[in-house]
Protein backbone atom coordinates (compact mmCIF):
# COMPACT_ATOMS: atom_id res chain seq x y z
CA UNK A 1 0.00 0.00 0.00
CA UNK A 2 1.11 3.55 -0.62
CA UNK A 3 1.25 6.10 2.18
CA UNK A 4 -1.81 7.83 0.73
CA UNK A 5 -3.78 4.56 0.65
CA UNK A 6 -2.77 3.76 4.23
CA UNK A 7 -3.90 7.17 5.48
CA UNK A 8 -7.18 6.93 3.56
CA UNK A 9 -7.90 3.57 5.23
CA UNK A 10 -6.86 4.83 8.68
CA UNK A 11 -9.25 7.75 8.41
CA UNK A 12 -12.08 5.19 8.61
CA UNK A 13 -10.96 4.48 12.19
CA UNK A 14 -9.04 7.53 13.47
CA UNK A 15 -8.93 11.29 13.25
CA UNK A 16 -5.41 12.72 13.12
CA UNK A 17 -5.95 14.52 16.44
CA UNK A 18 -6.20 11.07 18.06
CA UNK A 19 -2.68 10.23 16.87
CA UNK A 20 -0.66 13.37 17.69
CA UNK A 21 -0.24 15.56 20.76
CA UNK A 22 -2.42 18.66 21.18
CA UNK A 23 0.40 21.11 20.36
CA UNK A 24 1.13 19.36 17.09
CA UNK A 25 -2.52 19.20 16.13
CA UNK A 26 -3.14 22.83 17.06
CA UNK A 27 -0.18 23.96 14.95
CA UNK A 28 -0.60 21.69 11.93
CA UNK A 29 -4.22 20.43 11.98
CA UNK A 30 -4.84 17.88 9.18
CA UNK A 31 -1.27 18.16 7.89
CA UNK A 32 -0.09 16.55 11.15
CA UNK A 33 -0.07 13.21 9.27
CA UNK A 34 3.34 14.28 7.92
CA UNK A 35 4.99 13.62 11.28
CA UNK A 36 3.90 9.97 11.50
CA UNK A 37 6.14 7.29 10.02
CA UNK A 38 4.58 5.42 7.09
CA UNK A 39 5.50 1.98 8.46
CA UNK A 40 4.01 2.89 11.86
CA UNK A 41 0.80 4.00 10.16
CA UNK A 42 0.69 0.73 8.21
CA UNK A 43 1.24 -1.19 11.45
CA UNK A 44 -1.58 0.75 13.13
CA UNK A 45 -3.90 -0.06 10.23
CA UNK A 46 -3.09 -3.78 10.37
CA UNK A 47 -3.55 -3.88 14.14
CA UNK A 48 -6.89 -2.04 14.05
CA UNK A 49 -8.43 -3.53 10.92
CA UNK A 50 -6.94 -7.01 10.66
CA UNK A 51 -5.85 -8.17 14.11
CA UNK A 52 -8.03 -6.51 16.76
CA UNK A 53 -11.06 -5.65 14.64
CA UNK A 54 -12.12 -3.45 17.56
CA UNK A 55 -11.89 0.23 18.51
CA UNK A 56 -8.53 1.44 19.76
CA UNK A 57 -7.93 4.52 21.90
CA UNK A 58 -4.66 6.37 21.41
CA UNK A 59 -5.27 10.04 22.41
CA UNK A 60 -8.73 11.13 23.54
CA UNK A 61 -8.12 14.61 25.00
CA UNK A 62 -10.28 16.20 22.27
CA UNK A 63 -13.27 14.27 23.64
CA UNK A 64 -12.63 15.28 27.23
CA UNK A 65 -10.39 12.28 27.98
CA UNK A 66 -7.05 12.28 29.75
CA UNK A 67 -4.76 10.81 27.07
CA UNK A 68 -2.75 13.35 25.08
CA UNK A 69 0.79 11.98 24.72
CA UNK A 70 0.21 8.39 23.60
CA UNK A 71 0.85 9.00 19.91
CA UNK A 72 3.33 11.45 18.40
CA UNK A 73 5.02 13.62 21.04
CA UNK A 74 6.54 16.97 20.13
CA UNK A 75 9.26 18.86 21.99
CA UNK A 76 6.65 20.74 24.06
CA UNK A 77 5.10 17.57 25.54
CA UNK A 78 5.88 17.19 29.25
CA UNK A 79 7.41 13.74 28.78
CA UNK A 80 9.85 15.04 26.16
CA UNK A 81 10.48 18.49 27.63
CA UNK A 82 11.32 17.17 31.11
CA UNK A 83 13.98 14.82 29.69
CA UNK A 84 15.51 17.62 27.63
CA UNK A 85 15.57 20.06 30.56
CA UNK A 86 17.26 17.45 32.75
CA UNK A 87 19.91 16.78 30.09
CA UNK A 88 18.69 13.25 29.31
CA UNK A 89 18.49 11.82 25.82
CA UNK A 90 14.98 11.03 24.64
CA UNK A 91 14.77 8.73 21.63
CA UNK A 92 11.35 7.26 22.24
CA UNK A 93 9.54 6.04 19.14
CA UNK A 94 6.79 8.49 20.12
CA UNK A 95 9.08 11.45 19.35
CA UNK A 96 9.97 10.15 15.90
CA UNK A 97 6.41 9.30 14.85
CA UNK A 98 7.19 5.58 15.03
CA UNK A 99 5.42 4.49 18.23
CA UNK A 100 2.03 4.62 19.95
CA UNK A 101 0.28 3.52 23.12
CA UNK A 102 -3.26 2.22 22.94
CA UNK A 103 -6.13 0.58 24.75
CA UNK A 104 -8.20 -1.91 22.77
CA UNK A 105 -11.89 -2.19 23.52
CA UNK A 106 -12.81 -5.41 25.28
CA UNK A 107 -9.32 -6.78 25.98
CA UNK A 108 -6.46 -6.13 28.38
CA UNK A 109 -3.01 -5.01 27.29
CA UNK A 110 -1.64 -8.49 28.02
CA UNK A 111 -4.36 -10.04 25.87
CA UNK A 112 -3.60 -7.53 23.11
CA UNK A 113 0.12 -8.41 23.14
CA UNK A 114 -0.77 -12.11 22.96
CA UNK A 115 -3.19 -11.51 20.09
CA UNK A 116 -0.44 -9.74 18.15
CA UNK A 117 1.92 -12.66 18.78
CA UNK A 118 -0.76 -15.12 17.67
CA UNK A 119 -1.16 -13.13 14.43
CA UNK A 120 2.52 -12.38 13.83
CA UNK A 121 2.24 -13.41 10.16
CA UNK A 122 -0.07 -10.43 9.51
CA UNK A 123 2.50 -7.88 10.68
CA UNK A 124 3.99 -5.94 7.77
CA UNK A 125 7.29 -5.19 9.58
CA UNK A 126 9.30 -6.23 12.61
CA UNK A 127 7.89 -4.50 15.68
CA UNK A 128 8.55 -3.89 19.35
CA UNK A 129 6.07 -4.31 22.18
CA UNK A 130 6.64 -2.79 25.61
CA UNK A 131 6.13 -5.65 28.04
CA UNK A 132 7.01 -4.00 31.34
CA UNK A 133 7.55 -0.56 32.79
CA UNK A 134 9.21 0.03 36.16
CA UNK A 135 9.40 -3.76 36.51
CA UNK A 136 5.64 -4.29 36.25
CA UNK A 137 3.58 -5.51 33.27
CA UNK A 138 2.37 -2.64 31.07
CA UNK A 139 -1.31 -1.93 31.48
CA UNK A 140 -1.42 -0.37 28.00
CA UNK A 141 -0.31 -1.62 24.62
CA UNK A 142 2.80 0.11 23.31
CA UNK A 143 3.79 -0.81 19.77
CA UNK A 144 6.43 0.66 17.53
CA UNK A 145 8.28 -0.20 14.36
CA UNK A 146 11.81 0.16 15.71
CA UNK A 147 13.86 -2.80 14.46
CA UNK A 148 16.85 -3.67 16.64
CA UNK A 149 18.28 -6.04 14.02
CA UNK A 150 17.61 -9.21 16.04
CA UNK A 151 15.90 -10.88 13.10
CA UNK A 152 12.76 -11.46 15.18
CA UNK A 153 9.39 -10.22 13.95
CA UNK A 154 8.33 -9.23 17.50
CA UNK A 155 10.71 -8.00 20.19
CA UNK A 156 9.50 -7.23 23.70
CA UNK A 157 11.30 -4.62 25.78
CA UNK A 158 11.22 -3.08 29.25
CA UNK A 159 10.31 0.60 29.33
Amino acid sequence: MTRSEIITELKKYFEIKELVCPDTYNAFQETSWQFLDTEELHLLLVLRRDIFKAPMTINNYHNGGSFSQRGFRCNLCDLVKSKTLSGKIYLSAHATGAGMDADIKGITAAEARQKIKDNEALLPYPIRLEATTSGKPCTWLHFDKYDNGSGKKIVEFAG
